[in-house]
């Protein structure tokens, strides 16, 4: 059984992950914003995306672009947990995940290290 969660608590959640990233990390962060949707429309089971050009791979042409995206899907991640505890967790490695992504670090990576 899914867990039932309001949109806004599950902001909520999303926003406290958010403040967990060390604040090196958040200062360092350019030209992204994050988002909370209800599932990705081509992937309906996809809990997180990241939708850019990461911070490593980013030259002289960049200048002017229009965001990078950072999406958390409430329903798909929703649909995974059974408590809300589970909830909290799951936003914060989903979070975490995406970020990392526009820091430049790749999915094998991330599951070395555990946030997979």
């Amino acid at each position: 059984m899914t867990v039932e969660m309001t949109r806004a608590r599950f902001d909520e959640l999303v926003e406290e992950a958010l403040d967990l990233v060390p604040p090196d990390f958040m200062h360092a962060m350019n030209n992204v914003v994050v988002l909370v949707e209800d599932r990705n429309p081509d992937e309906p089971s996809l809990l997180g995306l990241y939708q850019g050009i990461a911070l490593t791979e980013r030259n002289s042409d960049y200048g002017g672009s229009l965001p990078d995206h950072i999406f958390i899907y409430r329903e798909a991640i929703l649909d995974i947990c059974h408590t809300e505890e589970d909830v909290v967790e799951e936003v914060i490695i989903t979070v975490v995940h995406e970020i990392a992504h526009h820091f430049g670090v790749d999915d094998a990576r991330l599951h070395e290290l555990g946030w997979g």
